[in-house]
C-alpha cells in the first residue's frame, strides 16, 4: 500500500468518526431546551462539518474518496440515546452525558490518526489542531454538567 493509500485510509478513518460527531450533536441540539446547549451543539456541528471538509480534502488529495458515512458504533450509540430518550425524556444532563461520551471517542480516534507515522506535515498539523479543539470541547461539555466514562 502507497503512502498515500495510508495517509487517505487514515483520513477517511479520522473522519468517520467526526461525522459521528456531527450526527451526535445535530441529534443534541434538536433534543435540547436548553437554548445556551443548543446554539453551543449547533456551533459543535458546524465546526466538525469543517473538519470533516478539510480532511476530506487532505484524502482527496492524497488519492482518496471524501468520507460521508458514520461508524456503526456511532450509529447504534445513536439509536440507544434515541430509545433512552423515549423513557427518560430528552434530560439535559442525558444530553451533556452522551455528547461526553461521543467526544471521547472522537478524542481516541484523534489520537490512532496521529499515532500514524506517514502523515505529511500539512496534514498532520491539521488533524493536530482538530484534536486541540476536540479536547477543549470536551473539557467545556464536562465543565457543563457532563460525566466522563471509564
Amino acid at each position: 500500500m502507497s503512502t498515500d493509500s495510508k495517509v487517505a485510509d487514515t483520513l477517511n478513518e479520522l473522519t468517520l468518526f467526526i461525522n459521528d460527531r456531527i450526527e451526535g450533536y445535530k441529534h443534541a441540539a434538536a433534543d435540547s431546551k436548553d437554548p445556551e446547549h443548543k446554539a453551543y451543539y449547533q456551533q459543535l456541528v458546524s465546526q466538525s462539518q469543517q473538519f470533516a471538509n478539510e480532511l476530506n480534502g487532505f484524502a482527496s488529495s492524497a488519492g482518496g474518496d471524501a468520507e460521508t458515512g458514520t461508524t456503526t458504533k456511532g450509529k447504534f450509540f445513536r439509536s440507544w440515546m434515541d430509545a433512552k430518550a423515549l423513557v427518560t425524556g430528552k434530560d439535559e444532563k442525558a444530553i451533556l452525558d452522551s455528547n461526553v461520551y461521543g467526544e471521547e471517542w472522537a478524542l481516541k480516534a484523534y489520537k490512532e490518526a496521529l499515532e500514524a507515522h506517514d502523515l505529511p506535515a500539512p496534514v498532520r498539523q491539521a488533524v493536530e489542531r482538530q484534536y486541540e479543539t476536540s479536547q477543549q470541547t470536551y473539557q467545556k461539555l464536562k465543565s457543563l454538567g457532563g460525566v466522563s466514562h471509564p
